[in-house]
Protein backbone atom coordinates (compact mmCIF):
# COMPACT_ATOMS: atom_id res chain seq x y z
CA UNK A 1 0.00 0.00 0.00
CA UNK A 2 1.41 3.40 -0.97
CA UNK A 3 2.22 6.04 1.66
CA UNK A 4 -0.47 8.30 0.22
CA UNK A 5 -3.08 5.57 0.57
CA UNK A 6 -1.82 4.84 4.08
CA UNK A 7 -2.25 8.52 5.00
CA UNK A 8 -5.80 8.48 3.67
CA UNK A 9 -6.64 5.36 5.65
CA UNK A 10 -5.08 6.83 8.80
CA UNK A 11 -7.02 10.02 8.40
CA UNK A 12 -10.17 8.07 7.56
CA UNK A 13 -9.84 6.03 10.75
CA UNK A 14 -9.28 9.14 12.85
CA UNK A 15 -12.22 10.92 11.26
CA UNK A 16 -14.50 7.92 11.68
CA UNK A 17 -13.48 7.55 15.32
CA UNK A 18 -14.24 11.19 16.04
CA UNK A 19 -17.60 11.10 14.24
CA UNK A 20 -18.60 8.08 16.35
CA UNK A 21 -17.26 9.28 19.71
CA UNK A 22 -16.90 13.08 19.61
CA UNK A 23 -14.36 12.74 22.42
CA UNK A 24 -11.19 14.62 23.40
CA UNK A 25 -8.97 11.65 22.65
CA UNK A 26 -9.95 11.77 18.98
CA UNK A 27 -9.20 15.48 18.83
CA UNK A 28 -5.80 14.79 20.37
CA UNK A 29 -5.12 12.29 17.58
CA UNK A 30 -6.08 14.96 15.07
CA UNK A 31 -3.53 17.32 16.63
CA UNK A 32 -0.82 14.65 16.36
CA UNK A 33 -1.77 14.02 12.74
CA UNK A 34 -1.47 17.76 12.07
CA UNK A 35 2.01 17.91 13.65
CA UNK A 36 3.16 14.91 11.61
CA UNK A 37 1.82 16.54 8.43
CA UNK A 38 3.82 19.69 9.13
CA UNK A 39 6.99 17.65 9.70
CA UNK A 40 6.49 15.99 6.30
CA UNK A 41 5.68 19.31 4.57
CA UNK A 42 2.12 18.30 3.78
CA UNK A 43 0.26 21.35 2.50
CA UNK A 44 -3.22 22.33 3.78
CA UNK A 45 -4.86 21.51 0.45
CA UNK A 46 -3.52 17.93 0.67
CA UNK A 47 -5.10 17.48 4.10
CA UNK A 48 -8.40 18.82 2.80
CA UNK A 49 -8.16 16.44 -0.14
CA UNK A 50 -7.62 13.53 2.26
CA UNK A 51 -10.61 14.72 4.27
CA UNK A 52 -12.73 14.76 1.13
CA UNK A 53 -11.68 11.26 0.05
CA UNK A 54 -12.28 9.90 3.54
CA UNK A 55 -15.78 11.42 3.58
CA UNK A 56 -16.61 9.89 0.21
CA UNK A 57 -15.57 6.44 1.47
CA UNK A 58 -17.41 6.83 4.76
CA UNK A 59 -20.53 8.33 3.15
CA UNK A 60 -20.90 7.04 -0.42
CA UNK A 61 -24.21 8.86 -0.84
CA UNK A 62 -22.75 12.23 0.10
CA UNK A 63 -24.70 15.11 -1.42
CA UNK A 64 -23.14 16.22 -4.73
CA UNK A 65 -23.31 19.83 -3.61
CA UNK A 66 -21.14 19.01 -0.60
CA UNK A 67 -18.68 17.26 -2.90
CA UNK A 68 -18.62 20.33 -5.15
CA UNK A 69 -18.01 22.58 -2.14
CA UNK A 70 -14.97 20.49 -1.20
CA UNK A 71 -13.58 20.72 -4.73
CA UNK A 72 -13.99 24.47 -4.47
CA UNK A 73 -12.25 24.51 -1.07
CA UNK A 74 -9.37 22.35 -2.34
CA UNK A 75 -8.72 24.72 -5.26
CA UNK A 76 -8.89 27.67 -2.88
CA UNK A 77 -6.35 26.10 -0.55
CA UNK A 78 -4.01 25.19 -3.40
CA UNK A 79 -3.88 28.88 -4.31
CA UNK A 80 -3.56 29.79 -0.64
CA UNK A 81 -0.60 27.44 -0.17
CA UNK A 82 1.23 28.91 -3.16
CA UNK A 83 0.62 32.48 -2.03
CA UNK A 84 1.50 31.65 1.57
CA UNK A 85 4.81 30.15 0.50
CA UNK A 86 5.63 33.20 -1.59
CA UNK A 87 4.70 35.46 1.33
CA UNK A 88 6.94 33.51 3.69
CA UNK A 89 9.84 33.71 1.25
CA UNK A 90 9.30 37.46 0.92
CA UNK A 91 9.14 37.81 4.71
CA UNK A 92 12.42 35.92 5.07
CA UNK A 93 14.06 38.17 2.48
CA UNK A 94 12.74 41.25 4.31
CA UNK A 95 14.17 39.99 7.59
CA UNK A 96 17.51 39.37 5.90
CA UNK A 97 17.43 42.86 4.40
CA UNK A 98 16.52 44.43 7.75
CA UNK A 99 19.44 42.62 9.36
CA UNK A 100 21.76 43.90 6.66
CA UNK A 101 20.42 47.45 7.08
CA UNK A 102 20.89 47.22 10.85
CA UNK A 103 24.49 46.19 10.29
CA UNK A 104 24.94 49.01 7.76
CA UNK A 105 23.44 51.54 10.21
CA UNK A 106 25.83 50.43 12.94
CA UNK A 107 28.72 50.65 10.50
CA UNK A 108 27.61 54.13 9.51
CA UNK A 109 27.55 55.26 13.13
CA UNK A 110 31.07 53.93 13.55
CA UNK A 111 32.42 55.32 10.29
CA UNK A 112 30.87 58.78 10.70
CA UNK A 113 31.46 59.23 14.42
CA UNK A 114 33.19 62.49 15.37
CA UNK A 115 34.40 64.00 18.62
CA UNK A 116 33.10 67.39 19.70
CA UNK A 117 36.14 69.59 20.39
CA UNK A 118 36.75 70.85 23.92
CA UNK A 119 37.88 74.43 23.53
CA UNK A 120 38.19 77.12 26.17
CA UNK A 121 35.56 79.85 25.79
CA UNK A 122 33.76 78.01 22.97
CA UNK A 123 30.77 75.85 23.93
CA UNK A 124 29.68 73.37 21.25
CA UNK A 125 26.45 71.38 21.03
CA UNK A 126 25.63 68.81 18.36
CA UNK A 127 22.82 66.39 17.60
CA UNK A 128 22.01 64.31 14.51
CA UNK A 129 19.04 61.93 14.44
CA UNK A 130 17.99 59.96 11.33
CA UNK A 131 14.32 59.77 10.38
CA UNK A 132 14.93 56.14 9.41
CA UNK A 133 17.74 53.70 10.13
CA UNK A 134 20.23 55.31 7.76
CA UNK A 135 21.18 58.95 8.16
CA UNK A 136 21.43 61.15 5.07
CA UNK A 137 22.81 64.00 7.19
CA UNK A 138 26.38 64.32 8.34
CA UNK A 139 28.45 66.56 10.56
CA UNK A 140 32.12 66.50 11.43
CA UNK A 141 34.58 68.49 13.51
CA UNK A 142 38.31 68.79 12.86
CA UNK A 143 41.00 70.88 14.52
CA UNK A 144 44.10 72.18 12.81
CA UNK A 145 47.53 72.31 14.43
CA UNK A 146 46.67 75.69 15.97
CA UNK A 147 43.49 74.35 17.60
CA UNK A 148 41.11 76.18 15.28
CA UNK A 149 37.79 74.41 14.80
CA UNK A 150 36.71 73.19 11.39
CA UNK A 151 32.98 72.43 11.24
CA UNK A 152 31.26 70.58 8.40
CA UNK A 153 27.55 69.91 8.08
CA UNK A 154 26.13 68.19 5.02
CA UNK A 155 23.07 66.57 3.51
CA UNK A 156 23.01 63.99 0.71
CA UNK A 157 20.41 64.49 -2.01
CA UNK A 158 19.55 60.85 -2.54
CA UNK A 159 18.94 58.77 0.57
CA UNK A 160 19.48 55.19 1.63
CA UNK A 161 22.52 53.01 2.08
CA UNK A 162 24.53 54.36 -0.92
CA UNK A 163 24.09 57.93 0.34
CA UNK A 164 25.08 56.98 3.87
CA UNK A 165 28.29 55.26 2.84
CA UNK A 166 29.08 58.03 0.40
CA UNK A 167 29.24 60.31 3.44
CA UNK A 168 31.93 58.10 4.95
CA UNK A 169 34.02 58.65 1.83
CA UNK A 170 33.69 62.41 2.31
CA UNK A 171 34.71 62.13 5.96
CA UNK A 172 37.85 60.18 5.19
CA UNK A 173 38.68 62.53 2.35
CA UNK A 174 38.52 65.41 4.84
CA UNK A 175 40.71 63.58 7.33
CA UNK A 176 43.34 63.07 4.64
CA UNK A 177 43.81 66.84 4.27
CA UNK A 178 46.85 68.46 5.92
CA UNK A 179 46.48 69.47 9.56
CA UNK A 180 47.65 73.03 9.01
CA UNK A 181 45.02 75.71 8.49
CA UNK A 182 42.78 75.10 5.50
CA UNK A 183 40.13 77.67 4.70
CA UNK A 184 36.53 76.67 3.85
CA UNK A 185 36.70 77.57 0.15
CA UNK A 186 39.70 75.27 -0.28
CA UNK A 187 38.02 72.44 1.61
CA UNK A 188 34.88 72.66 -0.54
CA UNK A 189 36.83 72.83 -3.79
CA UNK A 190 38.85 69.74 -2.85
CA UNK A 191 35.76 67.83 -1.75
CA UNK A 192 33.90 68.86 -4.89
CA UNK A 193 36.52 67.06 -6.99
CA UNK A 194 36.21 63.96 -4.84
CA UNK A 195 32.42 63.96 -5.12
CA UNK A 196 32.37 64.71 -8.85
CA UNK A 197 34.66 61.76 -9.57
CA UNK A 198 32.91 59.25 -7.32
CA UNK A 199 29.27 60.24 -6.97
CA UNK A 200 26.49 58.14 -8.46
CA UNK A 201 24.25 59.69 -11.08
CA UNK A 202 21.54 61.81 -9.48
CA UNK A 203 23.27 62.01 -6.10
CA UNK A 204 24.55 65.37 -4.91
CA UNK A 205 25.77 66.77 -1.62
CA UNK A 206 25.03 70.07 0.08
CA UNK A 207 27.64 71.17 2.59
CA UNK A 208 28.43 74.12 4.80
CA UNK A 209 32.00 74.38 6.06
CA UNK A 210 33.20 76.85 8.65
CA UNK A 211 36.54 77.54 10.31
CA UNK A 212 36.52 79.17 13.75
CA UNK A 213 39.69 81.05 14.64
CA UNK A 214 39.88 80.53 18.41
CA UNK A 215 42.29 83.44 18.94
CA UNK A 216 40.72 86.17 16.81
CA UNK A 217 37.18 84.78 17.18
CA UNK A 218 36.64 85.11 13.46
CA UNK A 219 34.43 82.65 11.64
CA UNK A 220 35.34 81.87 8.04
CA UNK A 221 32.74 80.00 6.02
CA UNK A 222 31.65 78.80 2.59
CA UNK A 223 28.66 76.83 1.37
CA UNK A 224 27.88 74.33 -1.36
CA UNK A 225 24.15 74.86 -1.71
CA UNK A 226 23.46 74.06 1.95
CA UNK A 227 20.64 75.28 4.17
CA UNK A 228 21.48 78.79 5.45
CA UNK A 229 22.52 78.94 9.09
CA UNK A 230 22.15 81.77 11.57
CA UNK A 231 24.22 83.85 13.96
CA UNK A 232 22.69 85.11 17.16
CA UNK A 233 24.07 88.56 17.90
CA UNK A 234 24.00 89.11 21.64
CA UNK A 235 24.46 92.89 21.45
CA UNK A 236 21.22 93.38 19.51
CA UNK A 237 19.59 90.16 20.78
CA UNK A 238 18.59 89.07 17.30
CA UNK A 239 19.38 86.38 14.75
CA UNK A 240 20.89 87.15 11.37
CA UNK A 241 20.92 84.70 8.48
CA UNK A 242 24.30 83.51 7.28
CA UNK A 243 24.24 84.86 3.74
CA UNK A 244 26.32 82.65 1.47
CA UNK A 245 25.85 80.92 -1.86
CA UNK A 246 27.60 78.13 -3.72
CA UNK A 247 26.97 75.22 -6.09
CA UNK A 248 26.24 71.75 -4.71
CA UNK A 249 29.17 69.35 -4.49
CA UNK A 250 29.50 67.03 -7.46
CA UNK A 251 27.67 69.13 -10.05
CA UNK A 252 30.63 70.70 -11.83
CA UNK A 253 34.26 69.62 -11.64
CA UNK A 254 36.04 72.97 -11.44
CA UNK A 255 33.57 74.88 -9.26
CA UNK A 256 35.03 77.77 -7.27
CA UNK A 257 33.51 78.74 -3.94
CA UNK A 258 33.25 82.14 -2.31
CA UNK A 259 34.50 82.54 1.23
CA UNK A 260 33.10 84.87 3.86
CA UNK A 261 34.21 85.95 7.32
CA UNK A 262 32.46 87.46 10.32
CA UNK A 263 33.54 88.36 13.84
CA UNK A 264 31.97 86.47 16.73
CA UNK A 265 31.58 88.48 19.91
CA UNK A 266 31.03 87.30 23.47
CA UNK A 267 27.54 85.78 23.81
CA UNK A 268 27.13 85.22 20.05
CA UNK A 269 26.01 81.84 18.75
CA UNK A 270 26.60 80.17 15.39
CA UNK A 271 23.65 77.95 14.40
CA UNK A 272 24.19 75.37 11.65
CA UNK A 273 21.48 72.96 10.56
CA UNK A 274 19.94 70.81 7.84
CA UNK A 275 16.55 71.24 6.20
CA UNK A 276 15.09 68.59 8.51
CA UNK A 277 15.12 71.33 11.15
CA UNK A 278 13.86 74.34 9.22
CA UNK A 279 11.41 72.43 7.01
CA UNK A 280 9.93 70.33 9.78
CA UNK A 281 6.28 69.44 9.19
CA UNK A 282 3.55 69.22 11.82
CA UNK A 283 0.30 67.85 10.44
CA UNK A 284 -0.56 69.88 7.36
CA UNK A 285 1.71 72.81 8.14
CA UNK A 286 5.43 73.39 7.84
CA UNK A 287 7.23 74.84 10.83
CA UNK A 288 8.50 78.33 10.06
CA UNK A 289 12.17 79.00 10.61
CA UNK A 290 11.23 81.80 12.98
CA UNK A 291 9.56 79.24 15.24
CA UNK A 292 12.79 77.25 15.48
CA UNK A 293 14.74 80.42 16.27
CA UNK A 294 12.23 81.28 18.99
CA UNK A 295 12.95 77.95 20.65
CA UNK A 296 16.70 78.57 20.44
CA UNK A 297 16.19 82.05 21.86
CA UNK A 298 14.15 80.60 24.74
CA UNK A 299 17.08 78.45 25.86
CA UNK A 300 19.96 80.71 24.81
CA UNK A 301 21.27 81.12 28.37
CA UNK A 302 21.79 77.36 28.71
CA UNK A 303 24.68 75.29 27.40
CA UNK A 304 24.95 74.73 23.66
CA UNK A 305 24.14 71.03 24.06
CA UNK A 306 21.03 71.79 26.14
CA UNK A 307 19.84 74.23 23.46
CA UNK A 308 20.29 71.59 20.75
CA UNK A 309 18.55 68.91 22.82
CA UNK A 310 15.59 71.17 23.60
CA UNK A 311 15.11 72.12 19.95
CA UNK A 312 15.06 68.44 19.03
CA UNK A 313 12.54 67.60 21.78
CA UNK A 314 10.32 70.48 20.66
CA UNK A 315 10.26 69.41 17.00
CA UNK A 316 9.92 65.74 17.96
CA UNK A 317 6.76 66.49 19.95
CA UNK A 318 5.33 68.54 17.08
CA UNK A 319 5.75 65.52 14.79
CA UNK A 320 4.16 63.08 17.26
CA UNK A 321 7.62 61.56 17.86
CA UNK A 322 7.95 60.45 14.23
CA UNK A 323 10.63 62.38 12.35
CA UNK A 324 9.80 62.95 8.69
CA UNK A 325 13.33 63.99 7.77
CA UNK A 326 16.79 63.66 9.25
CA UNK A 327 17.53 66.15 12.02
CA UNK A 328 20.96 67.73 12.43
CA UNK A 329 21.70 70.84 14.49
CA UNK A 330 25.04 72.31 15.59
CA UNK A 331 25.58 75.31 17.84
CA UNK A 332 28.89 77.05 18.58
CA UNK A 333 28.55 79.54 21.41
CA UNK A 334 31.22 82.02 22.50
CA UNK A 335 31.06 82.36 26.27
CA UNK A 336 33.86 84.85 26.82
Amino acid sequence: MSSTRQNINNYKELLEQYINTMDEASLYQAEQYSKASIQHNVSPDKIIEEHYKALVELFPNLDERVKASFQFLIQTMISYSVNYQQTEELREKQLELKTEIDVAANMQNTLLSTDVPKVENIDIGAKSVPAKLMNGDYYHFVQDDEGNIGTAIADVIGKGIPAAFFMSMIKYAMESFPEDRMYPKIILELLNRVVERNVESGMFVTMFYGLYDINKHEFYYATAGHEPGFIYRSQIQAFEEIDAKGLLLGVKKDTKYNQYVTHIQQGDMIVLLTDGVTECRSGDRFIEREEVLEVIDQYKEQSAQNIVDNVYKYLERLQDFKLRDDFTLLILKRNS
